[in-house]
């Protein structure tokens, strides 16, 4: 895989990208049976990436597959350009499950990026997996007040003197906590989208696929040789 290696590069590469990505939902989201939550911790200083994948029954939520896998990390921490630090050794741990889900849920922006493509565009364009970006963080965008009942939302917009956008969703999972920012990745419409992270979030505010994949990046590493 050819890899950007400047800003100017992977700025340039997500213009392109950004051109291919899909916002309606797609045939293979009638027959979802497994969803996966993706996340990526850094070890050794930030000089070494851990992505984790877990993979999730769906609609009852078990726990059916996890992956995990290493890689040292080639690209400098750059807002906007944070796929380009974590997509490679998130592929390789897509490599290691016996099966591919069918839908997944990025700890990261979407369409909600200052290009149009964030973690969960680039990776579901990769992978041709619809995929959601599921963000702690507003990146771009504004949006009106949110109330405070499971399931609020409200548009996350951009305005320009020309023209208004529908970038995704400040969402309230549960009562008395912060917003998700949720944005269609690939494949997936913003509606639909929020459906199936309403429905991946239980008794918390993540989804169960975010935080068991959060819980894998971050188990302590055994010991690594560079």
């Amino acid at each position: 895989m050819d890899w950007p290696t400047t800003t100017a590069e992977a700025q340039a590469l997500q213009t392109q990208l950004a051109a291919q990505v899909l916002t309606q939902d797609d045939l293979a989201l009638v027959d979802v049976n497994y969803v996966a939550g993706v996340d990526v911790g850094f070890v050794a200083g930030n000089r070494v990436a851990r992505a984790a994948i877990a993979v999730l029954s769906y609609p009852d939520l078990q726990l059916r597959e996890q992956s995990l896998a290493t890689l040292p990390v080639t690209f400098p921490y750059i807002p906007g350009l944070l796929s380009f630090r974590e997509i490679p050794v998130i592929l390789c741990a897509l490599n290691l499950l016996q099966r591919l889900p069918d839908l997944l849920l990025c700890d990261g922006q979407g369409l909600a990026h200052p290009r149009r493509c964030g973690i969960a565009c680039h990776l579901g364009l990769l992978t041709q997996i619809p995929a959601i970006g599921v963000a702690k963080s507003r990146l771009v965008g504004h949006h009106a007040p949110v109330g405070e009942n499971r399931g609020d939302w409200q548009p996350l917009m951009d305005k320009s003197e020309d023209k208004s956008e529908t970038l995704g969703a400040a969402l309230r999972t549960r009562p008395g906590t912060n917003l998700l920012y949720i944005s269609p990745g690939h494949r997936i419409s913003l509606e639909t989208s929020l459906a199936y992270v309403l429905h991946c979030t239980r008794r918390y505010r993540l989804p169960e696929t975010t935080r068991f994949a959060h819980k894998l990046a971050s188990s302590p590493p055994p010991p690594l040789t560079l």
